[in-house]
């Protein structure tokens, strides 16, 4: 924390106009939110997917070597994919003859193929300081032997964290995921199965008063240890609530 501390240092004072009014350290709570959700990879529906899907709408189909022949192509393609067509719910056998769910009426209409990937867990971080999830995971912050108090504005009792709307959920984790997606195909989240509250985790921020005499202009710098940046967010937050304060405090004004 010390070398960090001196590496700031040395960074508000780049500009040798600006001085440091006051140096503090507090944390901003973050809470912990276990996420279970269900993504779905979706890819453009290729010629013979199409046909087979049309073929079962419309003809009586009972096997691959029926559904062979009347499309021209081999047995071996056919029952590959009679089988993912079966196992993701888009057709079914009846007694005699497979025919469409809704679910492959649905798809086929869209031209979208859609398969279920396996359950996913994920952990998100919110903070209500920032009425925001964070984009970061809690292993990247260093560990503290002691941590200093309480950000002076944070929640003493932090409102209940489930109560998300699954949209809002949904957008964070689609945001948060790495792309594989390559040509027509991606993985996109369509179910929230679950959410868990975890620990709230204490993080670090060192704040910088600053004043720029030749401008006369009141500042404030805060770094998120968790972020490893710069927090605009608290930033201006201090500035509307305190700005005033500051001048009649550290000015004399």
């Amino acid at each position: 924390m010390k070398a960090l501390e001196k590496r700031l240092k040395r960074e508000v004072l780049q500009n040798g106009k600006v001085e440091i009014l006051k140096t503090s350290i507090w944390c901003v709570p973050v809470q912990s939110i276990d996420v279970t959700y269900q993504p779905v990879k979706r890819l453009k529906m290729d010629i013979l997917m199409k046909m087979m899907l049309l073929t079962f709408q419309q003809a009586e189909i009972s096997n691959a070597s029926e559904l062979g022949e009347l499309l021209l192509v081999e047995d071996l393609f056919i029952q590959d994919l009679l089988i993912n067509l079966t196992k993701t719910g888009l057709i079914e056998r009846g007694e005699k003859y497979y025919h469409l769910t809704s679910k492959g009426k649905i798809q086929l209409e869209n031209g979208v193929f859609e398969e279920e990937q396996e359950i996913e867990t994920q952990q998100l971080l919110y903070s209500a300081c920032h009425e925001a999830f964070l984009p970061a995971e809690i292993d990247q912050m260093d560990e503290y032997d002691e941590l200093p108090d309480l950000f002076r504005y944070a929640l003493e009792e932090p409102e209940e964290t489930l109560k998300f709307v699954e949209e809002e959920l949904i957008e964070v984790l689609q945001n948060s995921r790495t792309s594989e997606d390559e040509g027509e195909e991606q993985t996109v989240i369509t179910d929230i199965l679950s959410k868990e509250a975890r620990q709230i985790n204490d993080v670090p921020c060192l704040e910088y008063i600053l004043y720029n005499r030749e401008q006369d202009l009141l500042f404030v710098r805060v770094w998120n240890t968790l972020l490893s940046q710069w927090d605009d967010k608290l930033e201006k937050l201090l500035v509307e609530k305190e700005v005033v304060m500051w001048r009649e405090e550290y000015l004399k004004v």
